[in-house]
């Protein structure tokens, strides 16, 4: 149901973003509705617990497809692979309260232009707006357009000359109190979940509503012990669970509380400045910036002044960030697309902190509220960690198959116990027993176990985890990309020395640790004026490289005062002077009047000064390309900057200057060298995870300083940002062959980026994207990062990995113990039911409390192997060797059963009125053998267990204590029968065991196998690299391609869905 309709009735919420979903319009229907609370109330409450954990079946039942715009509920599903359904309510907002404030009528002025969303959604004459609420996010019906769209920002269709015209004067009290009252509060509200709620979403689930069940079941028929067994670690499970919960519902409450409580000054069209609490804000609000250490309490766009920002809280990087205003275009074009530069330059986001803003002419930094709420960049952060995107393992899937496997056993089994007992009272019972027995409860708990244990052991080594389920998929790692700067480098830049130049080409180095500061001329002036920092409470802050660029010149910043008057600079501008030295600089100072900011598009960064008493000049930062003398130092593994400069005609105002004009027929000065060591613990962890086979690509401009041995294919590729945009979007058949031996990735910008091990600086929305992100840093912006490291290293990848192996290694051997254990008691069982027997309580106690139980507990308690392995453990639990290993003991045991059930009726002593006898100890030796198949783990006390519960067996076969018989509704057997007994258990530990090492176990048996049948792996990458094995051109080394080949195809190049930028369009 839900897959076919007719027009108007299914939509597409958040087209082509990264939480894009497809919603369907129902309409509830009174006699659907009866006819369900009639089922709920017959069912026992069965039926709404259906519909809990099937929403969709609830919308099914209760209404009837509709068009969206008639419908009072939307059913929406999720356009991934796991197609997760939701319902949501659609709600009205009446205007009506506004009529009497303001005389709102409809055809007021103010909702009578239907350029704007917030207007095309008010419905005529009776002035109200639907609207629905998804993930924090609210949508309202376009009344025009027929569709529900996102509310809370400005069009992004808005030019800048709209931008400035329509919101540079604020907005009237009346357009604020209807945007106010549509879009609703600028807050990011995450209230602390009750304990309650928590508990009751915890109980709900199908794995404790089954034990609920077995327990009900085990009280009826009085096997209580187990019963209060299960029920005390369901309890102990939930408590953690919930306890861990609402601890990170009050940290996230915590980390967004203060956003909500920040005093704004607000210009209103009329009403001049006034102050205001920031959850009155609204888009188009226009906001006046004033003083330095001011927090952002929403998206604003930057229209007239400076700012300097911190951005640590949304980019992890806590470097000094210039904001520049959006300039006033006479253009109808958006004005995201308009700048040369990132649309970012202009916006001051939510959560990040002003630390200083400079007025323009007019005195005052004004910005315009972009976007409010959980719109804005901190409420996506949080959003993104309310409602985190599943992960398709296929551990989870497998585990699901295995359990209705077990169920269709659980069925035969039931029916075979109605044909026995149709005759007896107890005919239900028994066949419900079957069920408990062949699915045991504690199957799905068992598969987490190690999971969690591996949280606590990755907790203690400082590394914290807020998607546990993303534990396992680090055992499956063979990949991983690390960023450079900050991550396999030290943070900091030693500046090596300059390499000038002249008319007459390169000059010598200029080395600072040997010849001291550099002499006076462009370049010296460059490297002094050529940067982003500022000057904050007699500090100077900005970006490392700047900073040592600056501090080799051994000049001085400082502001200028109110006395400062020089033609064109203006007052409080920076200005860097000469330090009192012997040498001769023939300039007091130089003012700087104008930056053009660093651009990860543009790559390059400008700046416009004047000298005092000389001229105006424009000086250039960026990435060279002089190939010849870069290889010189980049194979050395330094980072190299080139300078340029030109000069100014002094009448031009700095402002009225493009930056394509500033940045043209510039003068080369040189090259700036500068060092960024490895870290000392970059080398030995790389060199481990080679050794494991596990590939390292890296996000670097430089040559990788660790040998490459053991890699796959005799050439690598090395590709920049811009090269790599250019062959996504024009070469896209090339990507893939590329991307297989592709190891170094250079100059690429944070959209580019997708899956990494990163210091959370400039790489945050690539953290999110990974598989296993891990934030090597503690800013605020890392909280989304599924993993973050308090070590700011990369020992914490191989930590990471081994506890991934070790938590799946430990899933696979509990999925075969509780397997095996459930089908040897559930043989067992019914062989007795043959008899109309069955085990005593507390034999079934003693097998499922004293063996299972505390194997279960203790096959988790030890650590991960303390060496990586080179290969990995199997990713699925439906895999050939798996699944022979589980069969192949399943019939051995059954076949081991039924051998004692035949023989032990043929003994002389056998008396025909009693049939019970003693099976547990098949459980311990079966799990001995399944002992041996965890190459992963330390299993010393597990070992230890398993031996004392061996003991304890063989005690209790050979101890002829007549108590301990009763107790355990045992028989006495002569004592040479139970030595057969243990000769028949023997023979199946060394069967089994035999057979796991020898052909389970052996990986060269597995390989053979595979060649021998052809069998070849379906991975894409597999596949790839097997079709370019046998391609003779590849790669084409003398050969030209042009994008308008046939062959070359043509595709949209990538970019990050969690970033956005307009680089594309650059």
């Amino acid at each position: 149901m839900g897959d076919h309709f007719e027009d108007g009735q299914h939509a597409l919420l958040n087209e082509g973003e990264e939480n894009e979903m497809e919603m369907f319009g129902y309409q509830t229907q009174g006699h659907r509705k009866a006819l369900c609370l009639a089922g709920s109330v017959f069912s026992l409450g069965i039926l709404p617990l259906v519909f809990y954990w099937r929403p969709a079946w609830h919308v099914w039942a209760n209404c009837i497809p509709c068009s969206l715009q008639e419908a009072d509920i939307v059913l929406l599903r999720t356009t991934d692979e796991f197609q997760t359904y939701c319902w949501k309510k659609v709600m009205w907002i009446y205007l009506s309260a506004l009529d009497s404030a303001f005389g709102l009528t409809p055809d007021h002025p103010l909702i009578a232009d239907e350029e704007c969303i917030i207007n095309r959604a008010i419905r005529k004459p009776d002035l109200k707006v639907r609207c629905i609420k998804v993930q924090k996010i609210r949508y309202v019906w376009n009344n025009l357009e027929g569709q529900f769209q996102k509310i809370g920002s400005l069009e992004d269709w808005l030019s800048s000359d709209k931008i400035h015209l329509k919101f540079g004067s604020g907005l009237t009290r009346e357009e604020q109190e209807i945007r106010r009252l549509i879009c609703g509060p600028n807050t990011i509200d995450v209230e602390i979940t009750p304990i309650w709620k928590l508990l009751i979403k915890e109980v709900l689930n199908p794995f404790y509503i089954f034990q609920l069940f077995s327990v009900c079941l085990w009280f009826s028929e009085d096997y209580k012990e187990y019963a209060l067994a299960i029920i005390i670690m369901s309890v102990i499970s939930i408590a953690l669970t919930v306890y861990d919960l609402r601890e990170q519902s009050v940290k996230l409450h915590r980390l967004v509380e203060s956003h909500n409580s920040i005093t704004v000054s607000v210009c209103g069209r009329k009403g001049g400045v006034q102050e205001l609490e920031s959850h009155f804000l609204v888009p188009g609000d226009l906001l006046i910036l004033t003083g330095n250490k001011v927090q952002m309490p929403c998206d604003a766009i930057l229209i007239d002044g400076s700012c300097v920002v911190d951005e640590g809280m949304l980019t992890g990087e806590s470097i000094p960030v210039t904001k520049t205003p959006l300039l006033k275009m006479d253009n109808s074009v958006s004005w995201k697309t308009q700048s040369e530069a990132d649309y970012k330059r202009h916006v001051l986001f939510c959560g990040t902190e002003v630390i200083q803003a400079k007025g323009a002419c007019s005195g005052t930094v004004r910005a315009v509220v972009l976007q409010t709420g959980f719109n804005t960049a901190k409420g996506d952060l949080v959003r993104s960690i309310l409602y985190p995107k599943p992960m398709n393992f296929k551990l989870y899937r497998d585990a699901v198959r295995f359990l209705l496997c077990l169920v269709g056993t659980a069925t035969i089994g039931m029916i075979y116990t109605l044909c026995v007992y149709v005759l007896s009272g107890e005919v239900v019972k028994k066949a419900l027993d079957v069920i408990t027995i062949a699915v045991p409860p504690a199957l799905p708990a068992a598969l987490t176990t190690g999971i969690i244990y591996a949280q606590r052991r990755l907790k203690k080594r400082g590394i914290f985890c807020i998607s546990p389920q993303r534990i396992s998929v680090c055992g499956q790692l063979n990949l991983i990309c690390f960023d450079k700067t900050g991550t396999l480098t030290r943070d900091g830049l030693d500046l090596w020395g300059v390499v000038p130049c002249d008319r007459n080409g390169f000059q010598e180095v200029h080395s600072f640790a040997s010849r001291g500061s550099l002499p006076w001329g462009p370049l010296c002036a460059a490297m002094a004026t050529c940067h982003s920092l500022i000057l904050l409470d007699g500090t100077i802050q900005g970006d490392p490289l700047d900073l040592k660029m600056f501090e080799a010149t051994t000049w001085e910043m400082a502001i200028s005062g109110d006395d400062f008057h020089i033609k064109g600079v203006p007052a409080h501008a920076m200005v860097v002077k000469p330090c009192k030295t012997p040498s001769q600089v023939p300039v007091e100072g130089i003012a700087i009047l104008h930056q053009f900011p660093f651009s990860s598009a543009l790559q390059r960064m400008t700046v416009i000064v004047q000298e005092m008493g000389g001229d105006q000049l424009a000086f250039m930062k960026v990435p060279t390309s002089f190939v010849s003398e870069l290889q010189i130092y980049t194979t050395q593994g330094f980072r190299v900057i080139a300078l340029a400069y030109k000069k100014l005609e002094m009448d031009h105002h700095t402002t009225a200057l493009t930056r394509d004009k500033v940045e043209s027929d510039l003068i080369f000065l040189g090259l700036l060298i500068l060092e960024n060591r490895l870290k000392e613990e970059t080398k030995p962890v790389l060199e481990e995870l080679i050794s494991a086979r596990i590939r390292t690509d890296t996000y670097i401009n430089m040559r990788e300083e660790v040998s490459d041995k053991g890699r796959g294919g005799s050439y690598h590729f090395a590709l920049s940002g811009k090269s790599f945009q250019v062959i996504s979007q024009h070469f896209s058949n090339l990507l893939p062959k590329i991307l297989i031996n592709g190891t170094i990735f250079a100059r690429m910008s944070p959209g580019q980026k997708s899956s990494m091990c990163g210091d959370g600086a400039n790489d945050c929305g690539a953290l999110k994207m990974a598989h296993v992100g891990i934030s090597l840093s503690e800013q605020e912006a890392s909280v989304a990062s599924p993993f973050t490291s308090k070590t700011p290293n990369i020992e914490c990848v191989p930590h990471l990995i081994k506890e991934g192996r070790a938590a799946l290694v430990t899933s696979f051997c509990m999925f075969k113990y509780m397997a095996l254990y459930s089908m040897i008691q559930y043989v067992g069982v019914l062989l007795l039911y043959w008899e109309t027997n069955s085990l005593s309580n507390y034999q079934f106690l003693f097998q499922d409390l004293a063996i299972t139980t505390l194997i279960g507990v203790t096959m988790n308690l030890n650590g991960a192997y303390p060496k990586l392995v080179p290969f990995r453990p199997a990713g699925r639990l439906i895999s050939p060797p798996l699944l022979l290993s589980v069969i192949f003991n399943i019939l051995l045991s059954l076949a081991m059963h039924t051998v004692g059930f035949i023989l032990v009726q043929r003994q002389p002593w056998y008396p025909m009125e009693m049939h019970s006898a003693c099976t547990v100890q098949n459980e311990s030796i079966s799990q001995l053998t399944i002992s041996s198949t965890a190459p992963e783990k330390n299993g010393n006390i597990f070992v230890l267990v398993l031996i004392i519960q061996l003991g304890v067996c063989l005690f209790i076969l050979f101890a002829d204590i007549p108590e301990l018989y009763r107790r355990l509704d045992l028989l006495c057997t002569p004592v040479l029968w139970r030595v057969y007994i243990v000769i028949m258990l023997s023979t199946n530990f060394i069967v089994s065991f035999v057979v796991e090492e020898a052909i389970i176990e052996n990986r060269a048996l597995w390989m053979i196998i595979k060649r021998r049948f052809g069998y070849q792996s379906k991975s894409q990458y597999r596949i790839l690299q097997r079709a370019m094995a046998h391609e003779p051109g590849w790669p084409p080394l003398s050969k030209t391609s042009y994008s308008d080949m046939p062959e070359c195809g043509t595709g949209e190049s990538y970019s990050n869905p969690v970033f956005e930028s307009n680089e594309e369009q650059l």
